[in-house]
């Protein structure tokens, strides 16, 4: 049989933290108290080994126990997009779906994948918050560790997900994973390069007693040991793990906060900010930069303005007449504070202007997506947005969808912009004449990337200005004309007029710190005109 076969056994263990009862007519959401577990527990709640052999003795060689990478803040709610869009016009789950999460055929388990991408706002999500990683000599086990509250939220309908960091690339895998904590207690699994989770449906526990999760993991096919244990424990002494385990448990929902833990798809603000995201990265230009990226923080920058209830009309009304392009930096999304529940207050007028500039910036990105070259997902992505951030004329909008709005509408002027600079590009190109005009100084396209963004864009259209300055002299002001009658007459001891920007235009960076939403303005960014001086 050991010749025939390889075994993988994992246990997770989840060992609830002791928690004080709470009193009082207000009890903190869960995603807080996850917020708050995460930074102080240092109890052990969950073990998974992982080893070849159940009946040698193993020789252990532990390495240090190291933090395990924080996933991406929207890497959950990605997850529940790709699957909620794999459910076909039947209410049954397209073949690229079952592949992707490593279903072999349509069967019950496939149901609860389907019933997953039904009860997305229900769910709640748990990951790894420290690892500590073992291996057997000459076998291997690993082990990691994540802490887990005591809630009866937990009990509920418990799933395991397990997500690759990269997709399997040497051949087709057939997995079983059997444990008595499962339901049904025997769950294959079949793992190809398109396939980038695993899920594994658990049985809800009876009462509050520490469980223990023992699961095996075994494929039949000798040949393919060590693709398994690549797949689960990274194949090499030492390594990380290779895979991000999430535990999902259904939930109901709590009383609204100010702040929800980033990676929580219960968050209307973080599924708005995941989902436009995605929109700026299917929707803008696809350019490959190779200059170095350029960190924002390296700008100067006007005093940061507050976005919130507080916020004054007169601000917001120069923000939403703005035609500066925004960034979406949000830089400390998921490290170190969680999603901030935006709200803004807009007087009647305010709102209504808003409303209709929406509606115009929305059909002008209608239009751009049919015309121009824009991918396929940038369409659907857009139908969300608006359902995310919708403005209702008879009834009362909420702070929250007020700021989503808010938050909507310079996005999609921003991506505007980039496509306006696109067309007028090639219009000049077009034109006969411009070749003539192309060595004359004037405003040419410049794009720089900026540095990693979790949200976007991660490039800005800054423009230069290029050509000649010879006479006559563009857009030169009276210093420039007698320099260049002075170099004319014969002096050359001194410089010609150079073509250079005379008027500039900001750059808008909106982020957030432990309190607030902010914008920041950094001026004289983008060449707006250019000029010889």
């Amino acid at each position: 049989m050991l010749l025939c076969c390889t075994r993988l056994s994992v246990a997770l263990e989840l060992n609830p933290a002791q928690d004080s009862p709470i009193t009082g007519q207000t009890l903190p959401s869960f995603e807080d108290c996850m917020f708050l577990l995460f930074q102080t527990c240092s109890s052990v709640c969950e073990i998974i080994t992982l080893s070849n052999s159940e009946y040698s003795l193993p020789t252990l060689k532990t390495s240090a126990a190291a933090a395990v990478p924080r996933i991406a803040p929207c890497f959950v709610d990605d997850m529940f997009t790709v699957l909620h869009e794999g459910v076909g016009d039947g209410d049954e789950l397209i073949n690229s779906t079952l592949v992707l999460f490593g279903i072999c055929t349509v069967s019950d388990h496939s149901s609860r994948l389907l019933d997953l991408a039904n009860k997305k706002d229900s769910l709640g999500v748990l990951h790894p918050a420290a690892a500590h990683v073992s291996e057997e000599e000459g076998q291997g086990t690993l082990t990691l560790t994540f802490d887990l509250p005591q809630s009866p939220l937990l009990v509920t309908n418990p799933v395991l997900l397990l997500a690759f960091e990269s997709p399997l690339t040497q051949g087709d895998l057939d997995v079983a994973f059997t444990s008595p904590s499962l339901q049904p207690n025997t769950q294959m699994v079949c793992i190809s390069g398109e396939t980038q989770y695993i899920l594994l449906t658990g049985k809800s526990p009876e009462g509050s007693a520490n469980q223990k999760w023992q699961i095996s993991a075994e494929t039949k096919i000798p040949a393919m040991k060590q693709n398994l244990k690549d797949i689960l424990i990274g194949g090499k002494s030492g390594s990380n793990i290779s895979m991000t385990p999430l535990l999902l448990f259904s939930r109901e929902r709590g009383t609204d906060t100010r702040c929800v833990l980033g990676s929580s798809p219960a968050s209307l603000q973080t599924s708005f900010l995941c989902e436009l995201k995605r929109f700026l990265g299917a929707a803008l230009p696809q350019k490959h930069l190779i200059s170095p990226p350029l960190p924002l923080d390296s700008l100067q920058s006007l005093p940061p303005l507050t976005l919130g209830l507080s916020s004054s009309e007169t601000l917001l009304a120069a923000i939403i007449n703005s035609t500066a392009p925004t960034i979406f930096a949000f830089t400390s999304w998921g490290s170190i504070f969680p999603v901030c529940h935006g709200e803004l207050a807009l007087s009647p007028a305010l709102l209504e202007e808003l409303r209709q500039r929406l509606e115009q910036t929305l059909v002008q990105m209608t239009y751009i997506i049919r015309e121009e070259n824009v991918a396929q997902g940038a369409k659907k992505s857009l139908g969300r947005l608006k359902d995310l951030s919708a403005l209702q004329k008879d009834e009362h909008d909420t702070g929250g969808s007020q700021f989503r709005a808010f938050l909507l509408l310079k996005a999609l002027q921003t991506v505007a912009q980039m496509y306006d600079v696109q067309r007028k590009l090639r219009a000049t190109r077009a034109n006969p004449s411009s070749s003539e005009m192309r060595h004359v100084c004037g405003l040419r396209a410049l794009t720089v990337s900026l540095t990693k963004l979790l949200v976007g864009p991660p490039s800005a259209n800054i423009n230069s200005c290029h050509g000649s300055c010879a006479f006559p002299l563009a857009n030169a002001n009276n210093h420039a004309i007698m320099l260049n009658s002075h170099i004319e007459s014969g002096n050359v001891d001194v410089r010609a007029p150079c073509c250079v920007p005379v008027a500039y235009d900001p750059l808008e960076v909106m982020d957030w710190n432990a309190e607030e939403m902010f914008i920041s303005i950094k001026p004289d960014v983008i060449a707006r005109e250019c000029g010889c001086r």
